[in-house]
């Protein structure tokens, strides 16, 4: 009897970790939960989100709600470059802002992606933050004076981008992402969705291709099915 009940315990304990280990792949793999419960478009996009690619009728949306000095953002950078590039004309990509209160630059260098937007240059100085972060990230004090050297190099008119950078709307606009990053239940950065599935953190270049995959798929299967319904 001993003995049965042994093996009995033995059995279930194989089968839970089984099972744990079967829900661990497929949270990494964006499976699970992520799948069943989607953050909606209106609190991941609105009317003032930078797009870096934008693609009418696009079927897929991936957000990113970041921070330009967090580490693990300058590290996810490369990753989301190679997403871009491999879906471009297929997917819109938009950058949502998210600084942390322990990176002294994270509104600083914030600042200067939106005093750049207001010269049509977002996405240039979005890819100067990140490829020059280790210069400028992790600094004691803010350091505006760099980015103002890096508007100068993409082009801008320096003035102007130092006027803006000054603005306290600029400031109000990147705090006015903090209430959606926060109901979309963003606690760090980066923090990733795919139409509106939450993405485990830093997910590689084949997570993310993995998950806008499916969701392309399926947008092309429901739009097969539409157009039989029509006939």
């Amino acid at each position: 009897m001993s003995r049965n009940l042994s093996i009995t315990f033995g059995l279930l304990l194989v089968l839970a970790l089984a099972f744990g280990i079967f829900a661990i792949v497929r949270s990494v793999n964006g499976g699970g939960p992520a799948e069943a419960e989607r953050v909606s478009a209106e609190t991941l996009v609105n009317d003032e989100s930078h797009y870096l690619d934008e693609v009418e009728g696009a079927d897929v949306t991936v957000v990113e709600f970041l921070d330009f000095e967090c580490p693990a953002c300058g590290q996810q950078y490369p990753v989301m470059e190679d997403i871009r590039e491999k879906y471009e004309g297929d997917i819109n990509f938009v950058v949502r802002y998210f600084p942390l209160p322990g990176h002294v630059n994270a509104e600083a260098s914030a600042a200067a992606a939106e005093a750049a937007a207001r010269q049509g240059s977002f996405e240039e100085m979005y890819q100067k933050l990140f490829e020059t972060q280790q210069e400028w990230g992790g600094a004691s004090e803010p350091t505006p004076e760099v980015f103002v050297d890096y508007a100068e190099e993409i082009g801008l008119d320096r003035d102007q981008f130092v006027e803006d950078m000054n603005d306290p709307a600029i400031l109000e606009r990147i705090n006015a992402d903090l209430p959606d990053g926060q109901e979309a239940g963003v606690q760090g950065t980066p923090t990733i969705f795919v139409n509106g599935r939450l993405m485990s953190s830093m997910p590689s270049e084949k997570q993310l291709s993995s998950v806008i995959d499916e969701e392309l798929e399926a947008a092309q299967e429901k739009a097969a099915e539409e157009a039989e319904g029509e006939q």
